[in-house]
């Protein structure tokens, strides 16, 4: 995400020369380049333009440690600004009420649907919830049943009313089956609707007021830019909104709608949707994104990620295993497998700092893990707890069975034995750089 930006921003900041203060001479071509960059991310033209000199204000004046360049100190300047534009921090969704009532708006194709079993398979794993989802989209075919497929695979019930075209008695309606089925939060998706659609308006600001949610979010497509900006405003004038959902945020390649809509709403983004799985679902950290445009990595996010997927219980078994020289396919298996929960892969490595401008050229496949899960699955249970048996002939089998290559499955098999050897070393806690060492020496 935000790769144009970042590679525009970075262009600038070496366009500041000279050492001691940053002048009104020196800054004004950085400047700008910045501005350039910011519409070219297709934010507003008047926030571009505050934005810059506010950052003009800030860096003109600045003394300029011997240790560290001009150009190291607009980054800085412009970090922190990036940071408040788009809300200075974290602000928490509101979810104290029994039941906690959080109501879906937005437009149609936004992506509603899908955020609402994100949001309660988040707030079930992070805050311990018993959501209920209730589907008052009467109006989409297979909107309702797309919803109940969410549920199913999130383990989560879904109230509707088949066949009633009353999306606010729907809506009261459940709030008392969540009562009765002792659920304390209740997500309520709607219909998508235009602002210029009078009656849908009329509508959602009906079902709001019968409600009387704790929280309406406003869920947007980050890739229309500036077209969501301005429907973001058209929405709040008429809902007054409490936050914003950007979804698709992995594929947005400008950053328009997220460096724009929290000036124009004056309403926090609460979360970015970074995927298509129910698991790719960020909280909103406004410092933490102005890290990721200016390609300076998001560890702390990498590393909240990794937590959500390790189980202590299963570490333990996996280093028992590894003690005893064990660990085989199935264990090798299901590294992958937490790996893929994670999210998109190139949206990970862009996470690590410096990441963001290795991986800018480099197109890692999300499928890319598919055909070591076809090897893996075409071995016998044997195979895989006994990787040593794995001779010619067992080799050649098993290339045929997953419609690889031997070449392939030997690289496998060098890969995990590498693999295994290393985490073995780590679990033993034995000098890994000489390994390592070892290795470029080769």
């Amino acid at each position: 995400m935000f790769e144009n930006l970042n590679e525009r921003l970075e262009r600038s900041f070496k366009l500041l020369k000279g050492q001691g203060k940053i002048t009104e001479i020196n800054i004004a071509e950085t400047l700008k380049e910045v501005r350039r960059a910011l519409l070219d991310a297709d934010v507003n033209y008047k926030i571009a333009k505050q934005f810059t000199e506010t950052v003009k204000q800030k860096a003109i004046g600045q003394e300029v440690l011997t240790s560290v360049k001009p150009g190291q100190m607009m980054v800085k300047i412009v970090h922190d600004e990036l940071a408040e534009l788009m809300g200075g921090h974290f602000t928490d969704i509101n979810i104290k009420g029994t039941p906690s009532i959080v109501l879906m708006a937005g437009l149609q194709g936004s992506g509603k649907t899908t955020f609402s079993g994100k949001l309660a398979n988040f707030l079930r794993g992070k805050r311990g919830k018993n959501p209920l989802l209730v589907a008052c989209d009467v109006y989409r075919p297979a909107a309702i049943e797309q919803l109940k497929v969410l549920g199913e695979q999130i383990n989560t019930p879904v109230y509707s009313e088949p066949g009633s075209m009353n999306p606010i008695e729907i809506a009261k309606n459940s709030i008392q089956f969540a009562k009765q089925n002792n659920h304390d939060l209740v997500i309520v998706d709607t219909a998508g609707r235009l602002a210029i659609d009078e009656q849908m308006m009329k509508e959602i600001a009906a079902i709001k007021a019968a409600l009387n949610p704790q929280e309406t979010l406003f869920v947007v497509d980050s890739m229309t830019g500036q077209d969501a900006v301005n429907t973001a405003k058209e929405f709040n004038e008429r809902l007054n909104f409490d936050g914003v959902v950007l979804t698709k945020l992995d594929g947005d390649t400008r950053g328009g709608a997220a460096l724009s809509i929290r000036s124009v709403v004056n309403k926090p983004i609460k979360f970015v949707g970074t995927g298509e799985k129910l698991e790719a679902l960020d909280v909103f950290h406004p410092e933490r994104m102005a890290d990721r445009i200016l390609g300076m990595g998001d560890i702390v996010s990498l590393v909240e990620r990794a937590q959500e997927q390790f189980d202590a219980d299963e570490a333990r078994k996996l280093q028992a295993k590894l003690a005893k020289n064990q660990f085989g396919f199935n264990d090798f298996l299901k590294q992958i497998q937490q790996i893929k929960k994670m999210g998109n892969l190139k949206d990970l490595a862009s996470m690590i700092p410096g990441m963001s401008k290795v991986m800018k050229d480099v197109d890692i496949d999300d499928n890319a893990f598919k055909s070591i899960e076809a090897i893996i699955y075409s071995m016998t249970p044997l195979e895989r707890e006994d990787p040593a048996l794995l001779n010619g002939s067992r080799r050649k089998r098993i290339a045929t069975g997953s419609g690889t290559s031997i070449q392939e499955v030997n690289r496998l098999i060098k890969q995990f034995d590498e693999t295994r050897k290393m985490m073995r070393m780590v679990s033993q806690g034995k000098n890994l750089g000489r390994m390592v060492g070892n290795r470029m020496r080769r």
